[in-house]
């Protein structure tokens, strides 16, 4: 039916939980949680749950031995992905394929200088609510994995499989024909609706309700779309419509990953968001005022925590 028969995950956030779920539902053989033994008790002790439905993940420290990966997806924060990256060694085989569903678009890079750029296939996941409380995770919405080559004009082998694994478990998927365009896409998203719903401290339906948040939502995109056009990217204005429809067509109740972060007063991902449109501002000669309040604000907000 398919040819992936080895699936790893290192990350078991509100993301990771979703679509670890209904993997474990197709097939709870085939998957294995990378975590550390500290997680690993966490887990079993808590138990984790999807929309109220316990889950019994199995579990692999990252000095245990196992079969090499023939998918492995990473779902952690950014700040987390070295420590990814080291706890995924032992699983990388030769026809191991690698899925970064990290934000930004800098992970396949670091991923790739670790273990070789042909390893890859560039991914987000786009349309989702998902939340997470402690180890269980709610949503009403999965959201999509969106993934392929630079370029898909023709589906290359591995993309197929993965596009028929993710088929048969139920994934919804999406292979763009350019790639990097779609990602620059979903950071244009992130720098809007992340970055302006942590400092709003607004769930979903506060964007799909209120104009003057999506205003703002335009205003921080904008600078990402100035951004593209010099780097050859070439987003467009109906670019940043299609990204706050999608984000109107979410549950009223569901946050960003960065809210959720905000109010747990966990690290946030503002450095790959408003950080690198503010280092690519100084590459391209750009001034980004919008996107240097918001790093400026979400970083005042991080070290109050500490006060």
């Amino acid at each position: 039916m398919h040819s992936i028969n080895n699936v790893y995950i290192s990350g078991l956030g509100a993301i990771g939980m979703t679509f670890a779920g209904l993997i474990h539902e197709a097939d709870p053989g085939c998957l294995r949680v990378i975590a550390d033994e500290a997680r690993i008790q966490r887990y079993t002790r808590e138990g984790t749950a999807i929309n109220g439905k316990p889950v019994a993940f199995r579990y692999l420290r990252s000095d245990e031995g196992a079969p090499p990966a023939d998918l492995l997806i990473i779902v952690v924060k950014h700040h987390q992905l070295e420590q990814s990256i080291h706890d995924i060694r032992n699983f990388i085989g030769e026809n191991t394929t690698v899925l970064s569903l990290l934000n930004g678009i800098v992970s396949e890079e670091t991923i790739g200088a670790a273990y070789g750029a042909e390893k890859l296939l560039y991914s987000y996941v786009v349309g989702t609510d998902a939340t997470r409380e402690g180890t269980h995770v709610h949503y009403l919405h999965q959201g999509r994995i969106v993934f392929g080559e630079r370029s898909n004009k023709e589906l290359s082998p591995r993309v197929s499989a993965i596009k028929d694994f993710f088929d048969w478990t139920g994934i919804p998927c999406e292979i763009p024909e350019d790639m990097i365009q779609k990602l620059w896409w979903k950071l244009m998203l992130n720098v809007g609706v992340n970055q302006i719903s942590a400092v709003l401290k607004a769930p979903y339906g506060v964007f799909r309700n209120i104009g003057e948040a999506q205003d703002l939502m335009r205003m921080a995109e904008r600078e990402v779309l100035a951004l593209s056009k010099k780097a050859g990217i070439g987003l467009g204005e109906d670019d940043i419509e299609s990204s706050i429809r999608i984000i109107c067509s979410l549950g009223a109740e569901g946050k960003t990953s960065m809210l959720q972060d905000i109010e747990t007063h966990r690290k946030t991902e503002v450095e790959i968001f408003s950080g690198t449109v503010m280092e690519l501002g100084r590459k391209y000669g750009i001034a980004t005022p919008i996107n240097d309040m918001l790093f400026k604000m979400i970083r005042t907000m991080e070290k109050m925590w500490d006060e």
